[in-house]
């Protein structure tokens, strides 16, 4: 269905002697939130991984964006920004280097590359911080950095891992309101989370819809 964003049938992952992820079947429509909610251990992290074209499933299938994450990755990778649990950027490089690093794989240059740069330092509140290492921010700086060259290119879909996870209480609505700033302007969020209560967090972008 084209108002589908992304859909998963039967998706099991078996990983040695543990399944997963055991017969997940979803459907995320374009421009909503998704809430992917469950204890430490019940697949989240590896279901967001398949869907990332990431890890392949054992069984089932899942297509983003109208793509198979199997059979067609490469198109998958272009729409989607996957923020992992972990700080996923290059700790060894600045802020700004990070930033402009990112502008040029996905081939924003120029004058408008400069633009962009300087609204999302500014966006993302990291302006004075913008010459320090990576590795050096605190944990909420690194989620809001993570955040901010998303929108050097604005993606379909936004998979983000336990993205709150160890964030003091400032970053993380600080956070909460980058999230909604990309909800607005028609980003699919699908957010995991172990807590109901940081679930909740998501409340102010409208209608949810929860998974487990």
């Amino acid at each position: 269905m084209d108002d589908l964003i992304t859909q998963t049938k039967g998706l099991t992952r078996r990983l040695k002697n543990v399944i997963a992820v055991e017969d997940l079947t979803l459907s995320v429509r374009r421009g909503a939130t998704f809430e992917l909610v469950g204890a430490d251990g019940a697949g989240k992290t590896t279901t967001i991984r398949m869907l990332a074209a990431i890890m392949n499933p054992s069984q089932g299938s899942a297509t983003v964006a109208g793509f198979d994450a199997v059979d067609e990755p490469e198109p998958i990778e272009e729409c989607i920004h996957y923020v992992a649990h972990q700080f996923n950027l290059y700790g060894d490089l600045t802020v700004i280097e990070n930033l402009h690093f990112f502008a040029d794989v996905f081939g924003v240059r120029g004058a408008e590359r400069k633009r962009r740069v300087q609204r999302l330092l500014e966006f993302a509140r990291l302006t004075e911080f913008k010459g320090w290492p990576a590795a050096h921010l605190t944990g909420g700086m690194q989620k809001k950095l993570s955040l901010a060259w998303t929108l050097i290119h604005q993606p379909d879909l936004l998979l983000l891992d336990e993205p709150t996870t160890g964030v003091d209480p400032v970053s993380r609505r600080e956070f909460w309101d980058i999230l909604t700033h990309l909800h607005l302007q028609g980003v699919t969020l699908l957010v995991s989370t172990p807590c109901m209560d940081k679930a909740d967090a998501a409340r102010g972008w409208g209608s949810c819809t929860r998974g487990t």
